[in-house]
């Protein structure tokens, strides 16, 4: 497999008076792994994915993409290696759904240009990737949160990046979308994209991933398969709870169920 991000010994804190958020953290990904990162609010998920797309910068340690720094890296590197969605996404301006993936061709046009007929096709095919081509004269204002959310990740697509990085990409998502999401993650992992996402419902571990990681207390207190780490020990430690039973069904794949 090929080797696309490495993370080695990383800690992160916003000065020096500050506690770290997290310590030493080492991970690495190859194309088309799917890592979910599971960990009770403010463990520190989403500081660590900022430090994984170059918007924090780690005190120590280093990340590699590709096998070279990121700190070397400018802005338009990174986005053509690494396509992000944070949590929530609130739109301000009624463009089209079209523009608003057309945007993520910014790594690849300049500041003075307009996007190419190459960019507009790329952007349409993204649309069509994820089915929502019929969405592309809508004003993205005016579509439902599920439909922003793959409007967004078309918009991700269209950057061409090798990594995908999702901040709970189902946390504003009703249950058939969460669903439908967590299969098109799927789908791009076959095609060659690898995911790293946090997400809060360990269910979510086994439908989509080949890897998960639970954060605690600064650190990665597991990491592995979905079947070795997703364990009830490793769930009532996370989230500091006592009755929680994983059920198999018929499939192999497992859920999670809290019980008095």
């Amino acid at each position: 497999m090929e080797k696309l991000l490495d993370v080695e010994d990383i800690s992160f804190r916003y000065d020096d008076e500050s506690p770290f958020i997290f310590e030493d953290i080492t991970f690495n990904i190859d194309r088309g792994d799917v890592l979910s990162i599971l960990g009770p609010n403010g463990t520190g998920k989403t500081t660590l994915l900022k430090c994984l797309n170059g918007i924090n910068k780690p005190e120590k340690g280093k990340i590699l993409i590709k096998g070279k720094n990121i700190q070397s890296m400018d802005f338009k590197e990174i986005s053509r290696n690494i396509g992000y969605i944070p949590q929530g996404h609130i739109p301000t301006f009624p463009f089209t759904v079209e523009e608003v993936v057309i945007m993520g061709r910014a790594p690849y046009v300049n500041l003075t240009e307009s996007p190419k007929k190459e960019d507009i096709e790329i952007a349409d095919n993204a649309l069509k990737t994820l089915n929502i081509e019929y969405l592309k004269d809508k004003n993205y204002t005016n579509i439902s949160g599920g439909e922003r959310q793959l409007v967004f990740l078309a918009r991700v697509l269209a950057q061409e990046p090798d990594i995908l990085i999702l901040d709970e990409p189902t946390s504003h998502l009703d249950f058939g979308n969460q669903f439908r999401l967590l299969n098109i993650i799927k789908e791009l992992a076959a095609s060659g994209l690898s995911v790293i996402m946090s997400i809060h419902n360990p269910d979510h571990a086994f439908i989509a991933s080949n890897k998960v990681a639970v954060m605690k207390d600064k650190h990665f207190i597991a990491f592995g398969n979905p079947n070795e780490v997703v364990t009830e020990e490793n769930i009532k430690k996370a989230y500091d709870v006592n009755n929680v039973r994983l059920i198999e069904l018929e499939d192999n794949r497992k859920l999670c169920v809290p019980y008095e």
